[in-house]
């Protein structure tokens, strides 16, 4: 059963892409992405907005507000590719990806972990390093778009891109649901009495399967070490911990399954 905290950002998410994406499907001839179309996202980001700010107050606004933003963000990501230029589509198809991540990380956690989730179950905030990453492929995408359009209707690539990200969307969702009360966005530096090590369903392919598209090639290349490292040092600091909590069954773990990371091999005794 999702708590009231879920139920809630569930309502706002739904209630502000839903009516916005019915409008699209009814009115899918007579878009045109110029003029006074440009009004109409704007128009309905202030409106969602204030309603929200009517309605809810202190906790219940904060939830309520992440939630209404993530669904007009997907909202605006199909609008942009059912109306936009070609080469601007993708961007479009972008922002549903990354609407679609941050707000499912937080219903899961809802629904897993209701005493524990937060505004910041969002991982809208996850780190300043984040946030650059974002906003420099932002600006790489917009910045080719306008001298080299061409390059951005390579739909083959954004194509792969996007299975990508729907397999690995899926395979961290399944990580979450399987670990169930055992999940946490933080890595814990103590053992809960409750705390179980889970070895079955993806966990029993991937001791790290949570770990596991807009054409940019410089912020490709760069995103691929960074990520690499990020996750080669948040393994290490994970395994210690869970060394430490379960001791021999977990080097047992480790024996049998692998990371699943390419070149990572986690940390070892």
């Amino acid at each position: 059963m999702l708590c009231y905290i879920g139920q809630l950002s569930l309502y706002c998410f739904l209630g502000t892409c839903v009516p916005f994406l019915v409008s699209i499907m009814y009115n899918y001839h007579n878009f045109k992405f110029y003029g006074s179309y440009y009004l109409l996202p704007v128009i309905y980001f202030i409106l969602v907005n204030v309603i929200a700010a009517l309605i809810y107050k202190r906790h219940a606004y904060k939830v309520a507000a992440r939630s209404v933003n993530l669904g007009f963000v997907l909202a605006v990501g199909v609008y942009l590719r059912v109306v936009a230029p070609d080469h601007i589509k993708i961007f479009g198809v972008y922002m549903c990806v990354l609407s679609i991540f941050h707000y499912t990380e937080f219903l899961c956690m809802a629904y897993i972990q209701p005493k524990l989730v937060s505004v910041d179950s969002f991982v809208i905030n996850h780190s300043m390093q984040y946030s650059i990453a974002a906003f420099a492929s932002w600006i790489e995408f917009f910045v080719e778009s306008y001298f080299c359009p061409e390059m951005k209707k390579t739909y083959l690539v954004s194509d792969i891109g996007l299975v990508i990200c729907i397999v690995g969307e899926l395979l961290r969702k399944a990580a979450m649901l399987t670990a169930s009360s055992n999940f946490n966005h933080l890595v814990q530096c103590e053992k809960a009495d409750d705390h179980v090590l889970v070895t079955h369903g993806v966990y029993g392919i991937f001791r790290h399967p949570s770990y596991l598209i807009l054409a940019n090639p410089i912020c490709m290349l760069s995103y691929t070490v960074a990520c690499w490292m990020f996750f080669k040092e948040r393994i290490t600091i994970e395994e210690i911990m869970l060394l430490n909590f379960f001791g021999q069954q977990y080097c047992d773990y480790q024996q049998k399954v692998r990371t699943g990371l390419p070149f990572i091999d986690g940390y070892k005794i």
